[in-house]
């Protein structure tokens, strides 16, 4: 069966080295941070959060602590507030070894379109997105492997503004993990129990390849 979004979380977590300083995006991203378990990874949110915990239990959120997304968390051991310019201080100066996000698409030349679709009124927001794209040492996106139409996100062209150009070096879905390599393209790594390499190829908008 596919991942589920939480399974989704827990196999990049496990790819995680210790040690890492690992920025998390709105929506799967933030799951991940619940699955790093034995291991020293520091999470920072861009609103100033340097030591990330896990969701708080039922019955113990603090409202007074959010990550960039308004999500409730915790804090982790030794944690520490900064204020905005430390933060993308830390994120523009490439201090950040990981940043995990959600994307609408990415492209086989590793180009991130996450932040608009341009297909309604809705006024889009881009956050902190575009310089973590750019700033962070390495970039990995969690996302379903299709819209819920069934329209594909891992396509040749990006349709949609993009965020960051050949920024994207690995791809986690539902349905596998795959890795963006120069001159390459997607490059399968793993496949979610149960889910075929046909499978996969039938719903990607671009050559799947395999070893």
């Amino acid at each position: 069966m596919p991942f589920t979004r939480d399974q989704m979380a827990a196999r990049l977590a496990a790819d995680v080295p210790e040690g890492w300083c690992v920025n998390l995006g709105i929506g799967i991203p933030t799951m991940v941070a619940n699955h790093v378990q034995g291991k020293e990874v520091i999470f920072q949110s861009e609103n100033g959060v340097i030591g990330m915990g896990p969701a708080p239990a039922k019955g113990h959120e603090d409202p007074w602590l959010i990550n960039a997304g308004k999500q409730l968390i915790t804090l982790s051991r030794g944690a520490s507030f900064v204020g905005h310019a430390d933060s993308f201080a830390m994120i523009r100066g490439g201090h950040i070894d990981l940043c995990v996000l959600g994307a609408f698409e990415v492209a086989e030349n590793g180009d991130l379109a996450n932040w608009a679709t341009s297909e309604n009124d809705t006024a889009p927001a881009v956050g902190g997105a575009m310089d973590l794209a750019a700033g962070a040492k390495r970039l990995w996106v969690v996302m379903e492997h299709t819209t819920k139409d069934g329209r594909p996100k891992l396509v040749e062209r990006c349709g949609y503004p993009l965020t960051g150009l050949a920024c994207v070096r690995r791809v986690y879905t539902n349905l596998a993990v795959i890795d963006v390599l120069p001159e390459k393209g997607f490059m399968l790594v793993d496949l979610a129990p149960g889910v075929t390499l046909d499978e996969v190829r039938a719903k990607s908008g671009a050559t799947i390849h395999a070893n």
